[in-house]
């Protein structure tokens, strides 16, 4: 057998054992310091096997033996923390020693879990891990606020990797309960179809209506993003099919890319799978995971209500964007294959019916194999399951890894005190106002999110900046639901913005022209954690009249500042009319709903549209034969 058809067959191994391992957990746990690190040696294991190093001129083989020797410490890191489990869960961390080799093994665990996050995800991740490790470190060579004593390296390895904290702490944590069952979901749902399913789905709905193409786009990613959980995943699934219909109806290169990665970018807040984030912020808010998934469909189905309209006004003001019944083809006859939607619904059965995340995923999970049965043309032989077992598995262990590694940026930001220094430094900056806060606090989510995983982004966010506004009286969910909107968003806001280089390369487009582009289409949805914030309602807080209500208004609001942006409303508007839809969008979204400022601003979008209305209906008569 050849090198490289053993690391094959040790991948799918490994692979299904921890799968195996992760269903059995399910019904018998086992105390935290064996879990979380048998969960963290596993994925790091596998990052190692699927991403083998490139030694570049040192040649492949030199790679392999670094690769061996890497496999080898996390076999006998594993073991380390197999046999001292219960000392580790037993002793006092500050008062017990640390010993020789807990310090041996922790750095193990650092520096291999540090080369899996360079492997998956780049260097902008691993660049401000570093920089929170030289901050720990040196703590004291900063100046003013920022300074602290700093950590010693035997501090650094007891709170990083000797406690249920630092890197064996709530991220693993989250990885454990939730993403891991979520993301081998997603990736057996569309190893039998469901993926192509949702891409047709969209296709068959609106693509034969005027701008069919790009609201395909936007109705497919909804779809397919409520159980990808990741937006470049998502362009890279449903942009591959979408790209090029919109660039046949009359689509530049550029908006049909753009319109694309904001599509798939909204995947990461619409439920049930939502993105990472999402379960990470269960986790660190103590809150049901479907009490995020409720909270969230208000502001998703806002964000693809906005995108929808300024996508469908773009196309009436350019007469663009249409596809043919004759380009659709064979590939919208989705009948057929409805029975695949049978395992989100059965999640979302699941989670409605007050079933934990975890078992709903499992649930579902188990669903996919049955699901696929049903049809003789959605079977899946041995090879296949094996790949899609394989798959999954590696998309896992590909989540895993970096969100392990956020733990080290946590446990310095906590330990350091950090975050409340930085939270009281933004609260002086913005000069204690809550509008200020809030600015400043979107302007670090999108810079931190350039680059970086949005989870990541997140996490950050979450310890830096949530507690800043909450002390200004925003609801704590609210909160992190705004600081992980801008998280998400900053996925299409250049100068780096992943999303939409992913959907440009796709469309061979100019990567800075296609950001802008998606900007421009999502600067619809920028206001709509203003609404959330201000308004609890809209994340489900409320009777459910109030809750409806609340939610016509955002909708209204948000519709009036896409006519603002795209300028076209039953015909093209006037600088006057532009002006007054912008005015009274903001209006109506940042006065609480019910107020007389949102009245008047009601009153005015309302008669506005009406007056275009009739407008473009006497213009329609004027022309008629």
């Amino acid at each position: 057998m050849t090198f490289d058809r053993t690391v094959s067959v040790i991948r799918i191994l490994l692979g299904t054992v921890w799968l195996a391992g992760q269903l059995y957990i399910i019904t018998f746990p086992s105390i935290p310091m064996i879990q979380r690190p048998l969960h963290l040696m596993t994925a790091m294991a596998l990052v190692i096997l699927w991403t083998p190093l490139d030694a570049g001129r040192l040649g492949r083989m030199a790679g392999r033996i670094v690769d061996l020797l890497i496999l080898a410490s996390i076999a006998a890191t594993t073991v380390y923390y197999m046999i001292e489990a219960n000392r580790l869960t037993a002793r006092m961390e500050g008062i017990d020693e640390v010993m020789t080799h807990d310090i041996v093994f922790g750095t193990v665990v650092i520096v291999v879990l540090m080369e899996c996050v360079r492997r998956v995800v780049g260097w902008s991740l691993l660049g401000v891990i570093v920089a929170f490790l030289f901050y720990g470190f040196f703590g004291s060579w900063f100046p003013g606020w920022m300074e602290f004593s700093g950590f010693s390296f035997a501090e650094v390895i007891e709170n990083f990797t000797m406690t249920a904290n630092g890197i064996l702490g709530i991220t693993t944590a989250t990885s454990v309960h939730f993403v891991f069952y979520f993301v081998v979901f997603g990736a057996l749902y569309s190893a039998i179809g469901g993926s192509q399913l949702f891409i047709d789905i969209g296709l068959s709905a609106v693509g034969t209506q005027r701008g069919g193409a790009a609201k395909a786009a936007v109705v497919s990613s909804s779809m397919m993003g409520s159980i990808s959980g990741s937006a470049v995943a998502n362009v890279a699934a449903t942009g591959v099919f979408t790209i090029p219909f919109m660039r046949r109806t009359g689509y530049t290169a550029e908006r049909a890319a753009a319109t694309e990665a904001i599509a798939s970018t909204g995947g990461q807040l619409m439920p049930p799978i939502m993105g990472i984030a999402a379960f990470l912020m269960a986790e660190v808010l103590q809150m049901d995971y479907g009490r995020i998934a409720l909270a969230g469909i208000i502001p998703a189905v806002a964000f693809y209500v906005a995108v929808f309209l300024a996508v469908d006004l773009h196309a009436r003001r350019t007469g663009t964007g249409t596809v043919s019944k004759l380009d659709i083809g064979e590939m919208a006859k989705v009948l057929p294959r409805l029975y695949l939607l049978a395992p989100p619904v059965i999640l979302i059965g699941f989670l409605v019916q007050g079933y934990s995340a975890t078992y709903s995923a499992v649930i579902a999970i188990l669903s996919c194999p049955v699901v696929a049965y049903l049809n003789r043309k959605s079977w899946l032989g041995p090879k296949d399951w094996i790949a899609a077992i394989g798959n999954a598995t590696k998309q896992t262990a590909q989540v895993a890894a970096p969100i392990a590694a956020i733990g080290m940026i946590i446990a310095v930001a906590i330990q350091s005190n950090l975050a409340l220094k930085f939270s009281n430094r933004l609260m002086d900056i913005s000069g204690g106002t809550l509008i200020g806060a809030m600015v400043v606090v979107i302007l670090g989510c999108i810079i931190m999110g350039m680059g970086l995983p949005t989870v990541a982004a997140y996490a950050i966010g979450a310890v830096m900046f949530a507690p800043a506004l909450v002390k200004l009286g925003i609801p704590e969910l609210s909160a992190h639901f705004f600081v992980m909107y801008f998280c998400v968003l900053s996925m299409v806001t250049p100068p780096v913005a992943l999303a939409s280089y992913t959907a440009a390369g796709m469309a061979g487009a100019n990567t800075m022209q296609t950001s802008l582009q998606a900007f421009r289409i999502s600067i619809v949805s920028f206001f709509i954690p203003f609404a959330f914030a201000f308004d609890p309602a809209l994340l489900g807080y409320g009777s459910l009249p109030w809750i409806l209500f609340a939610f016509v208004s955002l909708t209204i609001g948000t519709a009036a500042w896409a006519i603002a942006i795209e300028g076209y409303l039953f015909g093209p508007l006037s600088v006057v009319e532009r002006s007054l839809f912008g005015l009274a969008s903001m209006v109506a979204i940042f006065s609480p709903t019910g107020h007389i400022a949102w009245a008047g601003a009601m009153a005015v979008i309302l008669l506005l549209t009406g007056w275009r209305w009739r407008m473009g209906k006497s213009r329609t008569e004027v022309h008629s034969p």
